[in-house]
């Protein structure tokens, strides 16, 4: 086993609309929801309140109930989430496992679209909660060749930038176990705020940690057939 695998933080995080509804925003964020979704809509029929069940996707609109991350060591992947309803408390407990474990030159984050997503959307809500950045997420100022992230979407891209390919489908293509056999992305708003079910959100969020570990090993060359521990 290739031995830079085992300085890299594998990431996921599952994100839902900031309120249950939008009729529980203040009225200054409705105005501002009201905005964004106007820019976004494709059809005459979406409306603000129909479209704030994906509010979620925006850092702005949205929090974090779960990040899940994974390690590898003697060939083993290792798991751990934090999750709950309290976002601040979740992230200042990642922050702190990022400060203390992952503040050396050759640790390494990886999440797939993590740099469209997981990424800045982490640190968007650390600064709105005045959490300090950890070294390896703070980026500002660098070039992008400069940090440390990886992003197993642009490995797999190869300068494509016109495409996006699905976690789901990478793993289908390497005949690897679909992390979406329970609930997927779509679903954690709904199973969140309808059914309290934060348990099952963070299952499906380390299902799609492990796999991440097993693609970059696929994508790197390296065996993916790792033991879950």
């Amino acid at each position: 086993m290739n031995e830079q695998i085992e300085s890299i933080l594998f990431i996921d995080i599952e994100t839902v609309a900031a309120s249950s509804s939008y009729e529980k925003l203040s009225p200054r964020m409705q105005a501002l929801w009201d905005k964004k979704a106007n820019y976004l809509k494709k059809n005459e029929d979406d409306t603000a309140e129909i479209m704030y069940e994906r509010a979620g996707i925006y850092a702005e609109f949205g929090k974090i109930v779960c990040i899940s991350v994974a390690y590898v060591k003697n060939q083993q992947i290792r798991t751990k989430s934090f999750y709950g309803h309290e976002e601040k408390t979740l992230l200042q407990d990642f922050a702190s496992l990022l400060s203390q474990y992952y503040s050396q030159p050759h640790h390494r984050l990886c999440a797939h679209n993590g740099k469209e997503f997981d990424f800045p959307y982490l640190c968007r809500r650390m600064l709105i909660h005045q959490i300090k950045l950890p070294s390896i997420l703070d980026v500002s100022g660098k070039k992008p060749w400069e940090t440390t992230f990886i992003d197993t979407m642009d490995m797999w891209r190869f300068g494509d930038y016109k495409n996006y390919t699905s976690l789901d489908l990478l793993a289908a293509l390497f005949d690897m176990e679909s992390p979406k056999d329970d609930i997927d992305g779509s679903q954690v708003n709904e199973y969140y705020w309808q059914h309290n079910d934060l348990e099952r959100i963070k299952v499906y969020c380390e299902k799609d940690v492990t796999t991440l570990v097993k693609l970059y090993a696929a994508l790197k060359g390296l065996p993916h057939q790792l033991e879950i521990i």
